[in-house]
């Protein structure tokens, strides 16, 4: 078995996503009313490109680029808050990237207290932001802390050398330690580290002395990702045989998270170690319900109810320039000209892999508030699994066995519907792309 299909941190993917004709974000606005939603700004920079990088981002920018783009963020929030309800209310902001902290200090400070001045952020609202090693000093996590950010998220991949190397990230180990112990000296409501496993080469020695070096920093919270290298990436063009291998992949997890689990950390996805908190555990396994998201920025995507709306999704430095171009000569931000509307039987998928993944899973009650039918029903695949010993049920929840979590990006991918798979692969085609997992039938949703 192929562990590794594909990760499905949201669905469906920007694939998937259409041209738009005549659609307001006017219309959709509503779905914002309330408390809990998130804001999103997505900071596209980065100072080099990463060997295994498929997101929206470019390198290469100088002070007058990125300005002209915060230009173009600060008119969108204007526009932006002309349509929020009035009963507004965003749990979370994030700004990511990208590096976001590749601006310099004057620009975020720009950007704060732009998004503060006009959106309706409350003094408990989470503020999130992410970083690098190479970006982060102790002037900028000062600043960090100044401007109320409750949780930093690092990307270190590994403390290893000769696997930054081979990952082409741009920092070596001792600027990664120098940067850990800013950012957990700092007092930072939480810290997350990420790490990356797979690589060629990688063992369960060098695997462990990272993990071994991130837990004594005592971080809050852990990410460890399987490497997917994916087409058009530098990684791709330069190691052709590269590919992940399922079994090693799978030791290399089984190792990681036995070691996390250890040392006090308590796993509650396939990718996420928390502290072992109880506050944060509680907050962890609350129902996810169906708040939306509003993004800022070009390469976000905003969760409207069934709207689904980003700019056109991109993976080379030449699209991506053309992107940002033209986001930052848009007059008109409430015109979606990009996205999908889903469909009652994919609102119900996108709620079931949205729950499943990480734990407890699926609230069997709500699910039946929510839409009015049985999970298990909707989804007949759901009891083979739990015949397989991938999932579990009580009276409460349907979830990931120990087992499941581990194949959680086989089992995420084979709830993908037929349409979407076929727009995914349609995609896919046109950009020179092939992705074999996409080619199977997903699990007919019975209505």
């Amino acid at each position: 078995m192929d562990r590794y299909i594909q990760y499905m941190y949201s669905y469906p993917h920007k694939t998937a996503y259409r041209p738009l004709q005549n659609v307001d974000l006017r219309d959709y606005s509503g779905s914002l009313g309330g408390k809990g939603h998130s804001l999103y700004l997505h900071i596209p920079f980065c100072e080099s490109k990463c060997g295994y990088c498929n997101l929206f981002s470019v390198t290469g920018c100088n002070k007058r680029q990125t300005d002209s783009y915060l230009d173009a963020v600060l008119r969108q929030i204007r526009q932006y808050r002309e349509i929020l309800p009035e009963d507004c209310g965003f749990g979370d902001f994030t700004i990511g990237g990208g590096t976001p902290l590749l601006l310099e200090e004057e620009q975020l400070i720009r950007v704060f207290e732009a998004v503060r001045g006009s959106m309706p952020l409350s003094e408990d609202t989470k503020i999130i932001i992410e970083t690098a090693p190479n970006q982060t000093s102790q002037k900028k996590a000062r600043l960090l802390r100044q401007l109320d950010v409750t949780r930093v998220s690092m990307g270190i991949q590994s403390f290893c050398d000769t696997e930054l190397v081979w990952l082409k990230r741009n920092h070596n180990s001792s600027h990664a330690d120098t940067a850990a112990g800013v950012l957990t000296d700092m007092g930072f409501d939480c810290v997350n580290f990420d790490f990356i496993y797979g690589l060629p080469g990688q063992t369960e020695e060098t695997l462990l002395a990272s993990l071994k070096r991130a837990v004594s920093f005592s971080p809050d919270e852990l990410f460890l990702y399987p490497l997917y290298i994916k087409h058009g990436v530098t990684l791709e063009r330069e190691h052709q045989d590269a590919r992940l291998k399922s079994d090693h992949t799978y030791m290399l997890y089984q190792c990681g998270t036995a070691f996390l689990k250890e040392n006090g950390y308590k796993q509650v996805s396939m990718r996420r170690f928390l502290k072992n908190n109880t506050e944060a555990l509680q907050e962890e396994f609350s129902e996810c319900g169906f708040t939306g998201a509003l993004s800022l920025g070009c390469g976000g995507r905003s969760y409207l109810g069934r709207l689904h709306t980003c700019t056109p999704y991109q993976t080379t430095r030449q699209a991506a320039f053309g992107e940002l171009e033209n986001y930052q000569k848009t007059a008109d931000f409430l015109s979606a000209a990009h996205g999908i509307l889903l469909s009652d039987a994919e609102l119900k998928r996108r709620y079931v892999i949205k729950h499943l993944l990480i734990l407890p899973g699926i609230s069997k009650q709500a699910y039946r508030t929510a839409f009015a039918s049985e999970v298990t029903e909707d989804f007949p695949v759901i009891t083979t699994w739990i015949g397989q010993g991938w999932l579990k049920e009580n009276t409460e929840f349907i979830g990931l066995t120990e087992e499941g979590l581990g194949l959680s990006d086989f089992i995420g991918p084979q709830l993908i519907s037929e349409d979407i798979r076929r727009k995914m692969l349609e995609w896919e085609s046109v950009h020179g792309q092939k992705n074999n997992s996409l080619q199977g039938k997903p699990e007919k949703l019975q209505l």
